[in-house]
């Protein structure tokens, strides 16, 4: 074994392919959109977190309901604040991008979702939704699972930020993560010492491999991407509208790609809630609206669709702050032009509350089941652990 080798496999062994893995970058992204670019016509998922739970009631809008204004005297939304939908449900009156939506008939709104048993813990919500599991702990993440279903490809699925999500983490295959601007990777005699590292070896164990083909992936992305990014830097001013910018401009480029997470914070609003919350929905909804306008003017325009969820929702019951403690069920939204607009599931009761909080209608297993199959492609049973109901929210191609 040569001093080369040694190096290479005693590194790979002591840093660890998790660790290599969840490092990714930008170049080869744009080398791949030439070499490999995906076929037109091919569905991609977008899928949006809203880190915090966010507070559904002031979202999709009960206004009419006096049990809403009964229990948030100082924090409800009336009639002047809010855009109707129908006769009893609006949206906050800051989101006028998902208004035109829904008006266009391109916005789903899925009442009521959750799963069995909510868990009132950031940490722990958040984990049960990006496993997709509820009822068994597991580590590996429903879009992770995806990715263990097909061959290895470092496109395939991609974060915008600079830590790996959980929801990219299966048991065998992550995604890539993408900093907005740019993964900028060693370059000289150091970048041809780490590009020796991926060479394979036939003494390598099979971690060691996938943690050299992991550096290998990572330059691979950075060739790939950066030109793209470099080509169409984000201009956008709020943090989620500059990363679905990126998303864009690799969508536009025929980066190979089917599934983008990209996310926003703040949505934890134990006080001061209006001003704060009222400002991230309104984010959240031009931000999106702005990405499916962008993308709808190209040849891709059918091919994408958005999921918008948080960890869960808030108590209807305001607290002494003018702000709302954790609750459970909450709106999910999806968007886009091949979505079935309109309401699914129903509004939570205000009053028949269970343990304190609204009631769970939906499960979210539901959801991503439709976005698995009539999306992805993929088999939700399989990837849900034997789950068999969905949602019809997306229409078939015709």
């Amino acid at each position: 074994m040569s001093p080369c080798d040694f190096n290479r496999r005693q590194f790979l062994k002591y840093t660890g392919a998790a660790t290599i893995a969840a490092t990714l970058s930008m170049q080869d992204v744009a080398q791949a959109a030439s070499v490999t670019p995906l076929p037109l016509g091919t569905p991609i998922l977008v899928i949006v977190t809203l880190y915090g739970g966010n507070d559904g009631l002031n979202t999709v809008v009960p206004y009419l309901d006096p049990a809403y204004l009964s229990n948030r005297p100082d924090m409800s939304l009336d009639a002047s604040e809010v855009i109707p939908l129908s006769d009893s449900l609006a949206l906050n009156g800051t989101m006028t991008g998902f208004a035109s939506l829904w008006t266009a008939n391109k916005l789903a709104i899925v009442l009521g979702t959750s799963y069995p048993n909510p868990n009132l813990s950031h940490f722990s919500s958040m984990a049960i939704w990006q496993s997709g599991s509820p009822i068994e702990e597991i580590s590996s993440g429903w879009i992770g699972r995806y990715l263990d279903s097909l061959p290895r490809d470092p496109f395939r699925a991609i974060g915008v930020g600079s830590t790996l999500t959980p929801l990219l983490a299966g048991d065998h295959r992550v995604g890539s993560m993408v900093p907005i601007s740019g993964l900028q990777v060693p370059n000289g005699s150091l970048a041809t010492q780490l590009e020796l590292l991926a060479v394979s070896s036939t003494q390598d164990s099979e971690l060691i491999a996938d943690a050299a083909g992991s550096i290998g992936d990572l330059f691979s992305l950075s060739s790939t991407l950066t030109p793209v990014l470099q080509n169409a830097p984000p201009t956008s001013a709020t943090p989620l509208a500059q990363q679905l910018d990126v998303v864009a401009n690799m969508i536009t480029a025929n980066v190979p790609t089917r599934v983008y997470s990209v996310s926003l914070s703040g949505f934890d609003t134990h006080a001061d809630e209006l001003s704060q919350q009222n400002v991230l929905v309104g984010q959240v909804s031009d931000a999106i609206t702005a990405f499916l306008t962008q993308v709808g003017t190209t040849a891709r325009a059918n091919d994408v669709v958005v999921m918008v969820y948080s960890e869960f929702g808030r108590r209807v019951e305001a607290n002494g702050g003018e702000g709302t403690d954790h609750g459970t069920s909450a709106p999910v939204f999806v968007a886009g032009n091949r979505v079935a607009g309109g309401f699914y599931g129903e509004q939570p009761s205000l009053t028949n509350l269970v343990q304190g909080d609204l009631a769970v209608v939906v499960d979210f297993r539901d959801v991503y089941a439709s976005m698995l199959e009539d999306v992805l492609g993929a088999d939700a049973d399989k990837i849900l652990n034997n789950w068999s109901t969905k949602l019809d929210l997306i229409t078939p191609v015709s």
